[in-house]
């Protein structure tokens, strides 16, 4: 026997429901991703090179948290910020307190055969928490404008085909009935 279904449902009708129960989910999980980020301080960032591989490989991307500079541990993998250029990403092999709520840091990418040179003095840092290899192009991808119009033009399509009023099932038997009642009168 085949699935049950609905009197009157089209199978459109069921993938429109899907369709529309698929966005609110992922609207769900957008609005608490952001939460996170705004009361945890926990950001995304994409790995472009392999200084970090194989922990985490090129085209990589990483859930980190800011922490302040007595957190940092040796082992962690952290992100700093450099005045006037690119962030860098890689394990941290000594730390050294400074002042209260400073640190002066070596780091040395696990692909890498010498640690980066010069130590990094920091007041905090993003740690990797954890990544997830291939996602950043991915993400690259549905950036692309068209590929970001295509994605809401589906969704708005749905939302409306989900909300468009349909026939009325009513109606239809109604219709029916008033014809049967005209046989029987004739």
């Amino acid at each position: 026997m085949g699935a049950h279904r609905a009197p009157g449902r089209s199978v459109g009708s069921y993938l429109a429901g899907g369709l529309a129960n698929l966005l609110a989910a992922g609207g769900v999980v957008a609005v608490g991703l952001v939460l996170a980020a705004v009361t945890m301080n926990i950001t995304l960032i994409m790995f472009k090179t392999g200084s970090m591989s194989p922990t985490i490989p090129a085209g990589s991307v990483a859930v980190v948290k800011q922490i302040g500079a007595d957190e940092i541990r040796v082992g962690d993998v952290v992100t700093v910020d450099r005045p006037g250029r690119l962030p860098v990403t890689h394990r941290v092999i000594e730390v050294h307190p400074q002042a209260p709520g400073e640190a002066l840091i070596q780091m040395k990418g696990d692909a890498n055969p010498n640690p980066d040179p010069g130590m990094y003095r920091v007041e905090s840092v993003r740690k990797v928490l954890w990544s997830v290899p291939g996602l950043a192009n991915a993400i690259v991808w549905a950036g692309n404008p068209l590929v970001l119009g295509s994605i809401t033009l589906l969704a708005a399509v749905g939302v409306l085909w989900t909300f468009w009023p349909g026939r009325d099932e009513d109606d239809d038997s109604d219709a029916g009935a008033d014809a049967d009642d005209d046989e029987d009168a004739r």
